[in-house]
């Protein structure tokens, strides 16, 4: 790997290709000693054995890094883009900072992934025309997909490859990363249970997401996240969507899902990522969603919005 280049001064996003553990070591090593050289903050949001990894080979350095498991952060990958802005805000004003982040790993289901790849391009429009920070986004090339490179290619800016770093000639560019998501979802299977609703039966869907969350084996607090939730996203249909909605739940054996389509269109790239303000009229619904749920997936389509919710059950959390 050639040697990191100097300060940046905006935000720089650029993905690590890496093959195995002495790849990793080798790419993100000097990044990390290199900013901490230039007495810059240095968080590092990564898996259990590459944060060991990285700490046996900083040595006594590694006390002067912040460490992450990026299975807690990033377990919803909705939740990185805060991480970072509270990383970003705690330390920009006195340091110059920098940070390694790795969301996408083989085990990740094709859903996890689609988000966790839409979390890698608004990354983009997260960070852009604030503070000067570097956030290098690793990618292990012996377990991946040649698609999934492909993607990081195209949200990031800066690539890092055995032969050194260069931009991106496939990068999406800033617009198109905060462009409303129309990857398409898979269809609710034929035993999902349907049913319209307005604003005059949201008591309805309050009830019956409650009753089926519990009968699908959540736990009643569970439950009744879920049933917040849903209350939240299912209003923002009444009063944004259209007027009304319609509900889809099922469970996989693994999550109750819970699908809210309306005729309205969702143009807020960042507002299920960004804590609302204390006025009382501030969106919150989304955001709630992604504090209380394990993943929400939601599509901007030609015909409305859909909004699906997972929320693991008890056994396969």
């Amino acid at each position: 790997m050639s040697a990191v280049p100097a300060r940046v001064d905006s935000f720089r996003h650029e993905a690590l290709f890496y093959a195995g553990q002495d790849r990793f070591v080798a790419g993100t090593l000097p990044f990390v000693l290199d900013g901490l050289e230039q007495d810059e903050a240095v968080l590092v949001v990564e898996s259990a054995p590459r944060i060991a990894l990285l700490r046996e080979a900083l040595g006594a350095d590694a006390n002067q890094v912040e460490f992450a498991d990026m299975a807690a952060v990033g377990s919803n990958p909705a939740r990185i883009v805060p991480a970072w802005q509270e990383f970003v805000e705690r330390h920009s004003n006195q340091r110059r900072l920098r940070g390694i982040g790795e969301p996408i790993w083989a085990e990740r289901s094709p859903s996890e992934l689609a988000e966790c790849q839409r979390h890698e391009s608004l990354l983009n429009v997260a960070f852009a025309g604030g503070p000067p920070w570097w956030l290098l986004c690793p990618y292990d090339t012996e377990g991946l997909d040649g698609s999934v490179v492909e993607e990081a290619k195209r949200s990031h800016p800066f690539v890092w490859e055995p032969a050194g770093q260069t931009t991106s000639d496939r990068y999406r560019g800033l617009d198109a990363s905060g462009a409303p998501f129309d990857w398409p979802l898979e269809p609710p299977p034929a035993s999902a249970v349907k049913f319209g609703f307005d604003g005059v039966t949201l008591g309805d869907v309050r009830w019956f997401i409650g009753h089926y969350g519990n009968a699908a084996g959540l736990w009643p607090r569970e439950a009744g996240d879920l049933v917040a939730v849903i209350n939240e996203i299912a209003t923002n249909s009444v009063r944004h969507g259209g007027g009304h909605g319609e509900l889809s739940t099922w469970t996989d054996g693994h999550a109750v899902i819970c699908e809210v389509r309306d005729t309205g269109r969702y143009d807020r790239p960042l507002a299920d990522r960004r804590r609302p303000g204390p006025e009382a009229g501030a969106p919150r619904g989304l955001w709630l969603a992604n504090q209380l749920c394990d993943l929400v997936q939601i599509r901007s389509l030609p015909q409305g919005t859909v909004v699906r919710v997972h929320k693991y059950l008890p056994h396969a959390a």
